[in-house]
């Protein structure tokens, strides 16, 4: 059974959505290469890792159940203890509550590693620690919120697009304006995301307008937008969505490329990226500054990127790793994992902290579903 979304990128609650950027409001110094070159020498590349343990935090069935004991056997470090958290607003509870946390490594979203990044929470990553970073792909540190992966390691990405029955459609959707103003043939059998930066989404890419808009006017037309498109919905659906097609009961529906279940032993059910463009979702590893096993954490890393470790998660989450040779040992191959080059996926916008400006979509999501 492959790793459901939802637990990662809904938000505990409307009140928790806006948490990460209010992280990231607060104050505090981001990482730069000169901190990163500084603080690179005090650690040891040659440390005895017997003598550090780690604690990691991560989503439910993101990594494998036997990944604790996999890295005490190859890293040989004292001991490791995995967390669990729902989304990354619980993540970033924990993350940024006041006291020792003790959380060394945590996996979280990009937008959400570059709030904790502002904030100054976050270690610089020493790359001469973690040799495996050449497997990535070239585009991997290239991404918007990172630049070089200075912070962050990148661990799965993809992009969101429409799912759809190519039985029961007419004509195969190429466009956002498939979703938003449906053939007579599709009326109330579309669905769209509830979640706000995914329900704003369609709408963004079809005006034309930035994923990471903040302007008031352009958020105005976005409200707009969505609310015609509202009368032609099935339903908001974040969560089976691909129940839904796989029943028939929906056609087309938005869906992020890891969660659209093209492996449908029917073969039916296929993925589109719309013309007007899509965005880069990431999710990342960082380290954090108040970790006392900051080689240990880079060690743990180094693991994860290794092809034989990395290339679980596409087998058995149904999404994309940025990691070249493990992608190329991929042995199950999902549909949804194919047909996407990392060059077509750097072509969709990051979704970004944008600070207070969040509260807008907030706002306008809750208005368009209320009304």
């Amino acid at each position: 059974m492959f790793r459901t979304r939802f637990t990662r990128r809904l938000p505990a609650a409307v009140a928790a959505a806006g948490l990460a950027l209010a992280v990231a409001a607060c104050g505090g110094g981001s990482t730069d290469s000169a901190e990163t070159t500084a603080q690179a020498a005090q650690l040891d590349p040659n440390a005895d890792l017997t003598k550090q343990q780690l604690t990691v935090t991560v989503w439910d069935g993101y990594t494998p159940q036997e990944l604790q004991d996999m890295v005490k056997n190859e890293l040989k470090i004292s001991d490791i203890n995995v967390t669990l958290h729902d989304t990354n607003e619980v993540a970033m509870s924990k993350l940024t509550a006041s006291g020792d946390h003790g959380i060394d490594v945590a996996f979280v979203s990009g937008q959400y590693a570059q709030a904790l990044n502002e904030q100054g929470l976050l270690e610089p990553i020493h790359a001469e620690l973690i040799p495996n970073l050449a497997n990535l792909y070239p585009e991997a540190t290239q991404l918007s919120y990172d630049k070089g992966n200075k912070f962050s390691v990148p661990y799965t990405w993809g992009t969101t697009g429409i799912c759809y029955r190519s039985d029961l459609v007419k004509q195969e959707p190429t466009s956002w304006m498939d979703i938003l103003k449906p053939p007579s043939w599709a009326e109330k059998k579309v669905t769209m995301m509830t979640t706000e930066r995914w329900l704003a989404l369609p709408a963004i890419k079809a005006l034309g307008y930035s994923v990471n808009t903040d302007k008031d006017d352009e958020i105005a037309k976005v409200k707009e937008l969505l609310l015609e498109a509202k009368q032609h919905l099935l339903a908001y659906d974040d969560l089976t969505f691909g129940d839904r097609l796989i029943k028939g009961e929906a056609v087309m529906v938005e869906a992020w490329d890891g969660w659209c279940p093209t492996t449908d032993e029917k073969q039916n059910i296929k993925f589109a990226v719309p013309k007007e463009g899509s965005d880069l979702w990431v999710d990342t590893m960082v380290i954090m500054k108040s970790s006392k096993n900051k080689e240990a954490a880079h060690a743990f890393i180094n693991y994860i990127l290794s092809p034989d470790v990395h290339r679980w998660a596409a087998e058995n989450i149904n999404y994309k790793v940025p990691n070249k040779a493990a992608m190329d040992k991929v042995k199950i191959v999902p549909g949804s994992l194919l047909g996407i080059k990392p060059a077509e996926l750097l072509n969709g916008e990051s979704i970004i902290d944008i600070g207070q400006a969040s509260t807008k979509y907030t706002r306008m999501a809750s208005e368009v579903k209320a009304e």
